[in-house]
């Protein structure tokens, strides 16, 4: 852990311009405050980049960014449909407002949220082949994206400790089995989808909901997946590995798209 704080800071230092990735699935929970405020007081611009943006109906999107815009310069970027690099790219030229020379761009953020596949998305094929940045840590590289933009290909990978389960388990980053407490995890994944996607729990696991809450909802998803104890008791460890696989394997969505 102690390493990962340490690259993120030598990114940081590096860069003109950071790149914030989160998951547009749910933003608020894959942003990194206290990063936001480090930023602030070095003075350090940086861009959100909402990555993911075709997991995510167009209204949410749009309510994500009213918010993350009073934060920092957002762009919505979907690295598997090729939307929003052009975009991501004026806005890197924009904010970092640098004239005489490239500007270093360093990309952070948690695992999974994919800061690689941005970095890609925006260098694109038949690039300039890396290279080693004069005077900076030996293995630190430069990939040319052209217009003057260079990332900084040092992973930039906020830490994650064991508060972070959730995150751990809406990213993927840990399954089940990894998990210190999957039952919390797995309400945590029904608040989301009973708040955003009601219907999705519905149909999905073939259940009706009235008024319960998550906990009920959990029981329900077991019962109905016949996962019994004896006398009948409903196991809700093998409820709460079903949800988490379910979630992680992207057979639950937060919106019909």
């Amino acid at each position: 852990m102690a390493s990962q704080r340490m690259i993120v800071k030598d990114v940081i230092k590096k860069s003109d311009i950071l790149l914030e990735v989160v998951d547009a699935r749910f933003p608020d929970d894959t942003r990194n405050s206290e990063i936001e405020r480090e930023l602030g007081r070095l003075n350090k611009p940086f861009i959100i980049v909402l990555n993911k943006c075709d997991l995510v109906s167009k209204d949410k999107l749009e309510k994500a960014k009213s918010r993350m815009t009073k934060i920092a310069p957002t762009v919505f970027v979907s690295s598997k449909e090729k939307y929003g690099t052009t975009m991501l790219r004026f806005k890197i030229l924009e904010v970092a407002d640098i004239q005489d020379r490239n500007i270093k761009v360093g990309c952070i953020g948690y695992p999974n949220t994919g800061k690689s596949s941005v970095i890609n998305s925006v260098v694109g094929r038949g690039k300039a082949p890396t290279s080693s940045i004069s005077g900076h840590t030996k293995g630190v590289q430069i990939i040319n994206a052209g217009s003057r933009i260079v990332f900084l290909d040092t992973p930039g990978v906020f830490p994650l400790d064991e508060h972070d389960e959730y995150i751990q388990g809406l990213l993927g980053i840990k399954d089940s089995t990894h998990l210190k407490d999957p039952i919390g995890v797995a309400l945590m994944i029904i608040e989301k989808l009973l708040a955003q996607s009601k219907g999705t729990l519905e149909s999905f696991y073939k259940i009706s909901i009235v008024d319960e809450n998550s906990y009920d909802i959990l029981e329900m998803i077991g019962l109905q997946s016949n996962f019994l104890k004896k006398k009948g008791k409903i196991d809700e460890n093998r409820a709460a590995d079903k949800i988490i696989n379910d979630w992680q394997k992207g057979l639950l969505h937060l919106d019909d798209i």
